[in-house]
């Protein structure tokens, strides 16, 4: 049987992230190459991906929007003004079909679980875009635990605080990586890809498991 659903934030109750930075780099006058030019030059200077550190609570916001702005400056070759990058927030949109579903999965007595990398700074304005608490039980936010998708620790960690075992979770995310992380420990997985594909595999999914 699954007992517990596990969705993630963004690109799956929320319109897709990629959009998002699509209208960061148009705002900050940059490309989405150039972006990732300077996150790939970071990376190789520092031995960690400042995205990433960010999104496991290590580094703050300020230090993360301050050294990728210079990184910024220095694959342009020019100053670059680099708009608010909470902003990318304010690029998202509620995707309803999905937030019904998880809602009407929480009323079939299904435990519920949201699984987010996410910016320690942004917590109440992402809260904001959903009802979070009134569907879920449980929410493991990476920049609080310190480690995220697709680290095998942050499933387990989600897995032990729901009290289920691993076989007895469906997990929801829009990146294969993290479906991925979640079917190596053993959770079952659908990958969104929009909200009828979705609502389709999930329900298919719960009902093999009921046999």
């Amino acid at each position: 049987m699954i007992r517990a659903v596990v969705s993630d934030f963004g690109g799956v109750l929320t319109s897709p992230l990629k959009g998002s930075f699509q209208a960061f780099a148009d705002r900050s006058g940059m490309t989405i190459e150039a972006m990732g030019r300077a996150f790939a030059m970071l990376h190789e200077r520092e031995g960690a991906h400042p995205l990433h550190e960010l999104e496991c609570g290590r580094m703050t916001e300020a230090a993360f929007v301050s050294g990728y702005r210079r990184a910024l400056c220095e694959v342009a070759g020019r100053e670059v003004a680099l708009a608010g990058f909470a902003e990318l927030l304010g690029e998202l949109v509620a995707n309803e079909p999905m937030i019904e579903l998880m809602a009407s999965l929480r009323d079939d007595g299904y435990r519920m679980a949201l699984l987010t990398n996410n910016v320690r700074e942004w917590e109440q304005r992402w809260r904001a875009l959903a009802p979070i608490d009134e569907i879920f039980e449980l929410v493991v936010d990476s920049a609080f635990v310190g480690v995220r998708k697709p680290d095998p620790a942050i499933y387990e960690l989600t897995i032990a605080r729901l009290g289920v075992i691993a076989s007895q979770c469906l997990f929801v995310d829009d990146r294969e990586d993290n479906c991925e992380g979640a079917a190596a420990v053993g959770m079952r997985v659908v990958c969104y890809e929009d909200a009828a594909q979705a609502t389709a595999e999930i329900r298919a999914a719960l009902d093999d498991a009921r046999g």
